[in-house]
């Protein structure tokens, strides 16, 4: 597992990271403890969670699941100082009865309609994810969806209080437009408070379809602004867009899907699937490695395997050679 530095903190992360958002609900924790003991042998450290996770696979529930279930096993293992653990606080619905209108939650009320990242909500956020984590701190804090309605100037002192109490060691944000990041950035810098280390967007290698609006996902703009900024390294979710990568069949009609469709995505399919035979892996496999071979901007892909089975399929990458014709091949394909 390849070690990188996390912006210019000095500190060491691995460069594969691992998401935790459905243990504890979709995969089931004797599954989920299997998945952090390999993960951790093969030299992996950074844990990834958030406290609403997954409230969206119980009804009635607010979540916690994922961070009940680090914290046990954390508490089984004693592995709290060998692991770079982070979670997020501000996307917990405030109305459970309002989400739920039917059999399944309604995401557009969802996103109207969580907590934020107020000052109180962010202390007490904290609070919680630690009393379920079983620990006195976490490594890196995130504000989870950006919260437009709170000042940038109250979510950011409370942060800074966050940091100074020791109850997290590091901020970032995830779920940002650029032009809000720049203002972040300016503020912090303005009141000596903080600034963020870690930007987790969702980024794979497809390129979303031109037009699209999707404040989620990495566009042109925000990869030269990583590029500029180095002090802020990217956490790339959903790396792989739910496995699409290796079938035709579950990418027709696939929601991972539709941000990307286009003569671009085609083109790029087809160069990642040609790369991915001669190199002698998968196509999902070849998207992680070309993923972790970058470095301007340096990315950390955040992956969230649902069984062992998908972890294990994940690790190969780690061992992929591309020669140069190759990476600039995959680099240059495209409409």
């Amino acid at each position: 597992m390849k070690i990188v530095e996390l912006g210019r903190t000095g500190e060491q992360i691995s460069q594969l990271a691992l998401g935790c958002m459905i243990m504890g609900t979709v995969t089931p924790e004797d599954e989920a403890v299997a998945i952090l003991d390999r993960y951790v042998e093969a030299g992996g450290n950074v844990l990834d969670t958030a406290d609403c996770y997954a409230w969206w696979e119980e009804r009635g529930s607010y979540g916690g699941h994922s961070e009940e279930l680090i914290g046990r096993w954390l508490a089984r293992t004693g592995r709290r100082e060998e692991v770079f653990l982070t979670t997020k606080g501000s996307a917990v619905p405030r109305d459970l009865d309002a989400v739920w209108p039917g059999g399944r939650p309604d995401w557009e009320i969802a996103y109207r309609t969580f907590v934020g990242a107020g000052a109180t909500t962010l202390r007490e956020a904290i609070d919680g994810s630690l009393r379920r984590l079983g620990t006195d701190h976490v490594d890196l804090y995130y504000v989870h969806v950006d919260d437009r309605t709170t000042p940038l100037e109250e979510t950011l002192e409370a942060l800074a209080g966050i940091v100074q109490a020791g109850k997290a060691r590091y901020i970032g944000w995830s779920n940002v437009r650029t032009w809000r990041m720049e203002r972040i950035r300016q503020l912090c810098a303005q009141h000596g408070w903080p600034a963020p280390v870690a930007l987790q967007q969702q980024h794979s290698y497809l390129r979303r379809r031109a037009g699209h609006r999707h404040v989620s996902i990495v566009d042109d703009e925000q990869l030269d602004y990583l590029r500029a900024h180095d002090d802020l390294t990217l956490v790339a979710y959903s790396p792989i867009l739910k496995g699409i990568y290796d079938d035709p069949e579950k990418r027709r009609g696939h929601g991972a899907m539709e941000p990307y469709l286009g003569p671009d995505a085609d083109a790029r399919l087809a160069a990642i699937v040609e790369v991915a035979a001669e190199v002698g892996v998968t196509p999902n496999t070849l998207v992680l490695a070309w993923l972790m071979h970058q470095n301007s901007p340096a990315i950390v892909p955040l992956i969230g395997p649902r069984t062992l089975q998908q972890f294990e399929a994940a690790l190969p990458a780690l061992d992929v050679k591309l020669t140069d014709e190759q990476f600039t091949r995959l680099d240059t394909a495209g409409a």
